[in-house]
């Protein structure tokens, strides 16, 4: 049964109508593993001499198993945001002979086999063999490292289980910051000696090897109740059934000002309020608008005036940036049924237009305040906020054409990379790279003051040149309407 499965992966990999898109990212992530493999290896090889010179009066190994505390928490940190439970799907599976058992120990299987559970390998590996060429039992330092291997899947298994309690709650990031900061401040203000206890642990399971059966333990019960949890979801009738909840229900009057648009503003807007997914780029905008705090009250930053343009192409674009480079992906749970009725293409694509624009209107408005740290500050978030609304609007809903993967609406919003393909990661170019590379060509050669005019006169020409752009990407949508809506059916 596992080989069957490991064939429909094979198959889900290649068949996937995102494979041409995401097969670039791949390639990207493919240089990273590479990279991150590459450091890993030297900082193991360094290790011993990195932890002399920290802990002089420490043996090599005593200091590394003092850090481990933090090692675990970081990695727990880490895992949470970038590691999810690598589930198939299982809904065509459900109405076949097999045993749900099967199913949900190839899925934590898989999950212990990730690359994360290698990388620490490639530190732990290099520093042990330096440690038996220096005259360290080898018996010892073989368990150390198996001890290393153990607690690295107790984090794995871990992690699911308090992704499991944050996909109830609405603040899904919430959990992970409760316990690690619970056992942070537990370490921290000596109430519990964490760091020594565990310490302490891994050098007595050097020392007797038999108590190497302790961290063995935790891992199977983890692992049982993983299996325990995922077996649960794995019902026609409960885990994968919708959930129904009343919503308040709004006219929305003014939105019929916007004309022929306004059904589909109407529709934009109630999908932004109802779902997880889309409230996230509420919340963005605010991150956005404040975002200037972080650096214009600095005296360094005050200095260099080129770096204005970035935060007002962010902070004026933080809306458009967020929810468009997943158009017309937030509605591919219905798309199929949108693109059957009677309604033109363009005024879909411009109630999404209209969305946009109006929110980088609102935040420049909101951003005057910035003023304060200086004319030059609101003279570049006018330029970005004209560049965003002329150039980077029709960026990226004409990078949305090439948007294959469906999005769950229902999922966590909060560090969610569902749906996300190589699309999201190169439009990013045009949208941010693009006008600090112009803007930072003028001000360098010329001036400020042109820098920003160029910018704005960008933005200003593809506001003159709007009708002729929607036209272009609107042909540009309906040439893919068919793949779009024969991609969505996929639960990638």
């Amino acid at each position: 049964m596992i080989k069957h499965f490991i064939n429909l992966e094979w198959k889900a990999f290649f068949r996937s109508a995102s494979f041409g898109k995401s097969l670039a990212i791949k390639i990207l992530m493919g240089f990273f593993t590479l990279y991150f493999m590459v450091m890993f290896l030297f900082v193991g090889f360094l290790m011993d001499k990195i932890l002399e010179k920290l802990y002089p009066n420490l043996d090599p190994l005593v200091a590394f198993n003092g850090l481990l505390f933090f090692w675990i928490i970081s990695d727990l940190f880490i895992r949470f945001f970038f590691q999810k439970l690598p589930v198939m799907s299982v809904k065509p599976l459900l109405t076949l002979p097999i045993k749900r058992k099967s199913v949900v120990n190839f899925v934590l299987g898989k999950s212990a086999l990730s690359f994360i559970n290698f990388l620490p390998l490639f530190a732990i590996v290099p520093f042990g063999l330096k440690l038996i060429a220096n005259d360290y039992n080898t018996s010892t330092v073989l368990i150390w490292m198996f001890v290393i291997v153990l607690i690295t899947l107790i984090n794995n298994f871990l992690n699911f289980i308090i992704e499991s309690l944050s996909a109830k709650t609405e603040l899904s990031f919430l959990p992970i910051i409760v316990f690690i900061g619970s056992l942070y401040a537990l370490n921290y203000f000596n109430i519990i000696n964490i760091a020594g206890i565990l310490s302490n642990g891994v050098t007595a399971i050097t020392d007797n090897p038999v108590l190497v059966i302790v961290p063995i333990l935790i891992l199977l019960i983890l692992y049982v109740y993983n299996f325990k949890i995922l077996k649960e979801k794995l019902f026609l009738d409960s885990g994968l059934k919708a959930k129904i909840k009343e919503v308040n229900t709004s006219n929305m009057e003014w939105t019929k000002n916007f004309g022929d648009i306004a059904p589909f503003m109407q529709l934009d807007l109630k999908l932004i309020w109802r779902n997880k997914r889309t409230k996230s780029s509420v919340w963005m905008v605010l991150i956005g608008l404040l975002y200037g705090l972080f650096f214009y009250p600095q005296p360094t930053y005050q200095n260099l005036p080129w770096f204005f343009m970035f935060i007002g192409v962010f902070s004026t674009g933080i809306f458009l940036i967020n929810f468009g480079q997943f158009i017309p992906a937030w509605d591919s749970g219905y798309y199929k049924l949108l693109m059957s009725q009677n309604i033109k293409y363009e005024q879909y694509l411009k109630s999404k237009f209209t969305l946009m624009a109006v929110s980088v209107i609102i935040l420049f408005v909101l951003g005057i305040p910035y003023v304060f740290f200086g004319w030059e500050i609101l003279l570049a978030h006018f330029a970005a906020a004209i560049y965003n609304i002329g150039v980077n609007t029709h960026v990226i809903l004409y990078g949305g054409s090439f948007n294959r993967k469906k999005i769950d609406l229902s999922q966590k919003a909060a560090f969610n990379y569902q749906g996300t393909g190589a699309v999201q990661w190169l439009i990013g170019i045009p949208l941010l790279i693009l006008p600090m590379g112009i803007f930072a060509l003028f001000y360098f050669l010329i001036s400020f003051e042109i820098a920003c005019l160029i910018l704005a006169l960008l933005g200003v020409i593809g506001i003159v040149f709007h009708q002729k752009l929607m036209e272009a990407i609107t042909q540009k949508y309906s040439e893919s309407k068919y793949k779009m809506i024969s991609a969505f059916n996929q639960d990638n």
